[in-house]
């Protein structure tokens, strides 16, 4: 009897095991998408098309009406006096002294002095309505981005806006469709794109040096402790306070972005988040600002914040966030090809097979070391090989107008140049769209236990309309 009852009891356990074997086997091999979340993809509005390639008539004179003139505002001011075929209108903060101390820019360069727009919430909207304006350029708290560049875009204006532009996917796809409708362009001013180092790689991948890339990796680590105060309202800390997930992304996003070709033959797929627990900031809070310890741990964002993407292509990208740690900044900037390896941070450096160099970077290339950087001059060989030409034409100047070592300046340069050309810009509403998307995907999947959630195609359709990223110029 207890022979028999053993029995059944195998007969069963195996009866089961096979049963959820097959359930398991059937569930990864036809229906492994239900273990994927996603979000709304609105259809797009009838009449409006999409703004991939966008070109607009070419602009002699690029009319600009600056809003925001507080920590990164002036700085644009100062650059934009340095530009050709630009011309300064109007000028927007919310506190006068801010819109005078820019005044004094123009006063300098020797410029007539622009139209003055403070003391409202609802000034800047009289800046947008002006006639005689082509571009907005916003540089205020991130609340209010979206709400400006729409506004703008309706009122017929080109808008550029910095980081990031949009901060939830109701706002994103607002954005988007507003471009679409009006045809006119959103730029979002990621200026990392063209840091030196960055521009370089692009270049030198696009030219295949590192054969075919698989992986990037980008992130924005930057210890935020001795700045916190300086944000008007505390606007930058209380986010982080109420939002989880990686908030500011763009940084890290822009070069990984272009070096895999998104939505320009290649799309983000899906993407997994995880974040550590809080601890920094809150006793930032208790410490410097007397908050009880109960209300200071109530903190939204980890301190550290990773996600990890799948491309359309089978490519992957990593992106971090943490601005509490006490690290090194640093923006990681790596990038594996199956020829070749990059990375910017800590130390700067190239690895690559030895068939990838010639005579004219490595004369020795056939004895280096293929398990360590390249030598030093090797290094700054290939660096001078493959300059880009937007380096070749403006490194000497950015150098000298400045703004991030002078990578603001080309950013902004680049903007105006196309603008005045009639050509694509160098970023679109699409990747302003993707990059700032990762904020709300990623506290998606942190708050579903790291669950893979899909990540939207922006374009609708269109991501392979355009076949590889590359920049615009008139010859």
């Amino acid at each position: 009897m207890k022979v028999k009852k053993n029995f059944l009891w195998v007969l069963m356990l195996t009866l089961l095991t096979a049963c959820n074997a097959n359930s398991f086997k059937g569930t990864q091999k036809d229906d492994s998408s239900r273990y994927v979340i996603r979000t709304e993809v609105p259809a797009r509005p009838a009449g409006q098309q999409d703004v991939l390639g966008l070109v607009t008539p070419a602009l002699d004179t690029v009319r600009v009406g600056f809003i925001g003139l507080g920590m990164r505002g002036p700085g644009a001011v100062n650059r934009f006096t340095y530009i050709p075929g630009t011309r300064i209108v109007a000028l927007c903060d919310l506190h006068p002294d801010r819109v005078e101390k820019a005044q004094t820019i123009l006063d300098k360069a020797g410029l007539p002095r622009a139209a003055e727009y403070s003391g409202s919430e609802d000034a800047w909207k009289e800046l947008c309505q002006r006639d005689d304006i082509d571009l907005v350029y916003i540089a205020t708290d991130w609340k209010h981005h979206a709400e400006m560049m729409i506004y703008a875009m309706e009122q017929g204006k080109h808008v550029a806006c910095e980081v990031p532009s949009a901060t939830t996917l109701e706002e994103i796809w607002a954005v988007v469709n507003t471009a679409e409708k009006t045809q006119k362009h959103a730029m979002q001013l990621e200026n990392c794109v063209y840091d030196f180092f960055e521009l370089t790689t692009l270049n030198m991948a696009q030219q295949g040096v590192f054969g075919e890339v698989l992986h990037a990796e980008g992130a924005y680590i930057h210890n935020l402790k001795d700045y916190w105060e300086s944000y008007e309202g505390d606007w930058r800390l209380q986010f982080n306070k109420e939002h989880r997930g990686d908030v500011y992304a763009t940084h890290g996003m822009g070069p990984a972005a272009q070096i895999m070709d998104l939505h320009r033959g290649n799309k983000m797929n899906t993407l997994v988040s995880m974040d550590t627990k809080p601890v920094n900031i809150p006793e930032h809070l208790i410490e410097k600002r007397g908050m009880d310890r109960d209300s200071a741990y109530q903190f939204a964002n980890g301190q550290h914040t990773m996600t990890m993407i799948r491309t359309e292509n089978g490519k992957t990208i990593q992106i971090q966030h943490d601005v509490a740690s006490p690290r090194p900044y640093s923006r990681m900037y790596q990038v594996t090809g199956t020829k070749g390896f990059a990375n910017k941070y800590p130390e700067e450096g190239y690895a690559l097979e030895a068939e990838m160099l010639d005579e004219s970077v490595a004369p020795n290339h056939e004895n280096l070391n293929a398990h360590s950087f390249v030598p030093e001059e090797v290094k700054n060989a290939l660096m001078t090989k493959y300059k880009h030409r937007i380096h070749q034409e403006l490194e000497e100047k950015a150098k000298e107008v400045g703004g991030h070592g002078g990578m603001d300046f080309i950013m902004d340069y680049r903007l105006v140049y196309c603008l005045r050309n009639g050509l694509p810009l160098d970023m679109d509403v699409y990747d302003l769209a993707e990059w700032c998307s990762l904020a709300e995907l990623s506290r998606i999947s942190i708050e579903h236990n790291s669950a893979a959630v899909e990540v939207p195609d922006f374009t609708r359709g269109g991501w392979n309309k355009i076949q590889g990223f590359r920049h615009a110029f008139v010859d």
